[in-house]
């Protein structure tokens, strides 16, 4: 049999193991990977001599704009930076304009995603108040999860009651469907905002005071308590704070289907750069005091948070370099830097690359249904591939980042690892740091392979839909 590519010379790295070896592709799979001398003949072959091939990484947790804010970034410009980070999926958020709320707009922004992409994609339906009717409409146009507000944040998505909020996992839980969770309690926060805006409070730092550690804990709290009582999947975003370390490990182990991401910004900056950065941090959840950083480390590298993810949240400089913190818009880019931020921390001893494999690629597959189609390097598996140089050291310059808004955090970092290739499903989306245009409009969404298990939803005698349908003397016999 002739593979389309056979890539030589690589070491390989899964998330077990690393070997030196080969690897062919055959029709956008992975056709055999293992000894130099068993590989088949190829149409193209590349050597990777001195380069580490790792399964591409799936981003559960970007925001590319597109409807709505095509100045701040869109498909092509986003999926373009994923390429440069060597992500090859993404799942991307609906507080886009208008919000993903019901089939029509999901097949609108399917359309633009298909059309634009260099890499492949899901693509969240929101879960709120006024959408819970439009769940299996959602589901059948092609949602990999579900995204619910339990906080405020960029596009002003209204968060649901808790009773409503209760409903909609009534109604998600038999579906399989994970849901994210933006875990942040809004009444607190809102109540807050408005006594520092009274006060004067413009300053940077009044973001932090405005959305204390409490506000993770009793939302992670009470998704858990919600998730627990249905039978629900569910996934916090961005963990922030040591705090909410505590009932997210007490749901796990009262086996609640629960995952948890934390963001490179929460491992690596602090309170202490909001003077340095000013508006260019302000981020929900906010970054935190120093002391949350090793927990989280630490939380990350047991296991108890299963995943590293971006929330690539892009705005324009101007919109990032306000005076008043409350005019500064929520988020920075942060899908293309995201792997050499975590591979430095690789280099310096503080994880293996395997554990990286885990946090970036086989977790995030195993817990959206996509393993073993994404997230391994194996025969059968899709060819997602990101070969990088961990040799390589480099500063961050916002300048050249592919994404449209061109400021983050991170500009003048000095990290250790680069992409130079990256592969999706066969094609070569980014290859010797130069974007292949003709693989725009190659990236599919992935809902259509998603396989999760059998969903477990329970107490279905006192769901909301029961009780109305029950008969009036029900609770009687």
């Amino acid at each position: 049999m002739l593979a389309d590519l056979v890539i030589h010379n690589a070491t390989v790295v899964t998330g077990d193991t690393t070997f030196a070896g080969s690897v062919a592709v055959k029709d956008g799979k992975i056709l055999a990977v293992g000894a130099k001398d068993i590989m088949p003949e190829a149409s193209e072959t590349l050597d990777a001599t001195g380069l580490h091939l790792l399964p591409g990484a799936i981003d559960v947790h970007v925001h590319f704009r597109d409807p709505g804010y095509p100045h701040k970034e869109d498909w092509a410009s986003g999926t373009a930076a994923a390429a440069f980070g060597g992500v090859t999926t993404v799942f991307e958020m609906p507080n886009t304009i208008p919000p993903t709320a019901n089939a029509k707009i999901l097949a609108e922004k399917h359309a633009i995603a298909s059309s634009k992409a260099y890499v492949d994609y899901g693509l969240y339906g929101l879960l709120g108040e006024d959408t819970i009717d439009k769940v299996d409409e959602l589901i059948e146009t092609g949602v990999i999860g579900f995204k619910l507000y339990m906080g405020n944040t960029f596009g002003a998505i209204p968060s649901p009651t808790t009773g409503a909020m209760l409903e909609a996992f009534e109604v998600v839980a038999p579906t399989g469907k994970r849901i994210s969770l933006h875990a942040e309690t809004n009444s607190i926060m809102e109540r807050r905002q408005s006594a520092l805006t009274k006060a004067g409070r413009i300053d940077p730092l009044a973001h932090l005071a405005a959305r204390p550690a409490v506000v993770a804990i009793e939302a992670v709290s009470r998704a858990a308590v919600l998730a627990e009582w249905t039978g629900a999947r569910i996934h916090i975003l961005h963990i922030s704070s040591a705090a909410e370390l505590r009932p997210l490990a007490e749901a796990k182990a009262r086996g609640v289907d629960i995952t948890g991401e934390t963001c490179p910004h929460y491992i690596f900056l602090s309170a202490d750069d909001y003077a340095r950065l000013g508006g260019i941090i302000r981020v929900n959840p906010p970054v935190r005091e120093r002391e949350n950083q090793l927990p989280i480390w630490n939380a990350l590298t047991s296991g108890l948070i299963d995943m590293i993810a971006t929330d690539h949240a892009p705005h324009a400089p101007e919109e990032k370099t306000r005076n008043d913190i409350w005019m500064v818009d929520c988020g920075f880019p942060g899908v293309e830097t995201q792997r050499p931020i975590m591979l430095t921390e690789v280099a310096a001893g503080h994880a293996s690359i395997c554990d990286y494999v885990r946090w970036s690629a086989v977790n995030p597959a195993k817990a959206w249904g996509l393993w073993p189609r994404k997230g391994v390097i194996e025969p059968g598996a899709d060819a997602d591939i990101s070969l990088i140089d961990l040799g390589h050291r480099w500063r961050i310059d916002d300048a050249k980042l592919q994404s449209r808004s061109k400021i983050t955090p991170w500009h003048g970092r000095e990290v250790c690892g680069l992409p130079i290739h990256t592969i999706v499903r066969g094609k070569f989306a980014m290859r010797d740091r130069e974007l292949v245009a003709a693989t725009q409009g190659w990236g599919r969404s992935v809902h259509s392979i998603q396989q999760m298990p059998p969903p477990q939803p329970k107490n279905l005698d006192q769901t909301t839909a029961f009780i109305l349908k029950a008969p009036k003397d029900a609770a009687l016999r």
